[in-house]
């Protein structure tokens, strides 16, 4: 919170996820991984995605990079051709190497909506035919915290004094930022790693104390410095996550032509 930034970030690029439809009957909003981004090394898709049965996401393939699975409301239910299968409710958190090939469903568990966060991450040459696995956290074990304003859940990396356990093939950050209204934050970013935020809730000012506030559904990519901050000088909570990654130096295309005809 009281971190000083020698050079802050600012913003780069900014457009809105607009709604499209996916999988069977879903409807996402896609960020990463279409015309206007079509790779932000090392992510390779952006999806918040919003489903309620019928409709899902039935038996897809997935290889060569992680799947973060990031419950805001509702509850998925996944099983993979190995058997291993389970429920991921709101606040939860599936980390899901694919590695060499896993073919997987997620599936809207229960009545009504299910909303989340679904992040892909490209994993280097060398890691791309490790065995699959998983990492699952439940909403009451992610690490959190709040001061002045302030609230983080860690779901991977640092932030505020705290550390969450998730280990992560590529290095990268993911945090999940409230503010009241009134609240300013200052976060450090690995100098040298791409990052970017993407908005849930309400409006705030990104980068520059003078720059127009931005809203829910955009995606905010960060130009390079040491950290980021933010204001939320609106009366109403503001929520965005900040997500940022070391880039690993190698084409995402072939992994994205591999999966996206599936997805």
């Amino acid at each position: 919170m009281d971190s000083q930034l020698e050079k802050p970030r600012h913003i780069v690029r900014k457009f809105q996820a607009r709604p499209q439809h996916e999988g069977v009957g879903a409807v996402v909003r896609r960020s990463i991984g279409r015309f206007e981004l079509r790779y932000f090394d090392p992510f390779l898709v952006l999806d918040e995605f919003s489903v309620a049965a019928p409709a899902g996401f039935p038996d897809h393939p997935h290889r060569g990079f992680e799947t973060v699975t990031y419950m805001l409301e509702g509850a998925v239910k996944h099983e993979d051709f190995q058997g291993h299968k389970g429920l991921i409710k709101a606040g939860d958190l599936q980390w899901m190497t694919a590695g060499r090939g896993i073919v997987h469903s997620e599936m809207p568990a229960g009545q009504g909506v299910s909303k989340g966060l679904q992040l892909w991450v490209n994993l280097s040459s060398k890691n791309k035919m490790i065995e699959p696995k998983y990492q699952e956290i439940q909403s009451k074990d992610i690490a959190s915290t709040s001061k002045n304003g302030v609230t983080v859940r860690v779901i991977a990396g640092k932030s505020m004094g705290i550390q969450s356990p998730v280990y992560t093939c590529t290095p990268t950050m993911y945090l999940d930022f409230t503010l009241k209204p009134s609240s300013h934050l200052k976060q450090p970013i690995p100098i040298g790693w791409n990052a970017f935020v993407y908005t849930l809730e309400g409006e705030g000012i990104f980068g520059l104390e003078k720059s127009g506030p931005s809203g829910a559904h955009h995606l905010l990519l960060l130009g390079q410095g040491d950290g980021l901050e933010v204001w939320n000088k609106s009366n109403k909570v503001l929520r965005f996550v900040l997500i940022g990654g070391e880039p690993l130096g190698e084409p995402g295309g072939s992994t994205w032509a591999v999966c996206y005809e599936y997805r």
